[in-house]
């Protein structure tokens, strides 16, 4: 029955037969037996059925949280037994906020030193995306946001706290000031990480804060992007001083602090809230316990 959860979860998060069939490795037929048994065995409809995908039923949406639950144990219980066997040894993924990809370092290169059969991947990924990525098993730590949006049932580490500066070009006028207010940063060419970005919601209600408005010449997921148009000495933007220090740009640019006002915020690794959690991710959680 495992393997059809299995199945049933990828179906629940990517809503199309072909795609959940192609992500599971199996041939759309295959997959679409596989929950017809499931099905069957439960004695419910998990799917609205029609020419596609048509969503969940109630019992499925009821089947799904439950199916998270026994997958999840599944997989604790496998690698409880390699790490008695061998060690902890394992493949951990990691997804995080743009602003943060620069504290993961901290955490992996440690790890991976004193457990080199740990291997790691890291993707970028919005605030509300890795909440839905750890309820959905896609991704096992997330780096995020701790006090400004709901997190639902996690367990959650503070590692930094941010606090927001504008980022510009060495040659810019503003550039020599100890520091500037939103007001004032507001009335530049501003280049800013996309609405859906949490970092840019906090953004706006700062500016808002100040009476400013935002008008962003430019937005784009990617912190690469952000600091190449600031270098081109055409545009400012706004981030966290942490994250403006540590892509390599520092000497290039301009990093200023924002006041009036000047808030920090919380950002830190989350896992779900699961007793017991694996041997890897209770592993990662005692080691970001110990960056503090």
């Amino acid at each position: 029955m495992i393997d059809k959860l299995q199945f049933f979860l990828t179906l629940a998060r990517e809503q199309h037969f072909g795609r959940a069939a192609e992500e599971c490795g199996v041939t759309q037929p295959t997959l679409s037996a596989a929950i017809r048994q499931l099905e069957g065995e439960l004695g419910v409809m998990l799917v609205n059925r029609g020419s596609r995908f048509q969503g969940l039923t109630p019992e499925g949406q009821r089947v799904l949280e439950w199916a998270r639950r026994i997958v999840g144990d599944a997989r604790t219980m496998k690698e409880e037994m390699r790490a008695a066997r061998s060690g902890l040894s394992g493949h951990v993924r990691i997804s995080a906020i743009p602003t943060a990809l620069s504290l993961i370092p901290r955490l992996t290169g440690p790890f991976q030193e004193k457990h080199p059969a740990v291997t790691f991947s890291v993707q970028s990924a919005t605030s509300l995306k890795i909440l839905s990525q750890l309820d959905n098993l896609e991704t096992d730590i997330g780096i995020t946001y701790l006090d400004n949006e709901p997190l639902g049932r996690v367990v959650s580490v503070p590692l930094i706290e941010e606090r927001y500066h504008l980022v510009i070009s060495k040659q810019a006028p503003e550039a020599s000031r100890a520091s500037i207010t939103w007001r004032d940063a507001s009335a530049l060419p501003l280049c800013l990480l996309t609405a859906d970005m949490q970092n840019r919601r906090i953004i706006n209600r700062h500016l808002g804060e100040a009476g400013a408005k935002v008008e962003p010449r430019l937005e784009t997921n990617s912190m690469i992007v952000l600091f190449t148009h600031v270098l081109t000495g055409q545009w400012a933007s706004i981030m966290p001083e942490e994250a403006a220090r540590s892509f390599g740009f520092a000497d290039q640019v301009a990093i200023i602090p924002l006041t009036d006002p000047e808030p920090s915020h919380l950002v830190g690794l989350v896992a779900l809230e699961r007793d017991p959690n694996t041997p890897l991710v209770s592993a990662l959680i005692n080691a970001a316990r110990g960056l503090l």
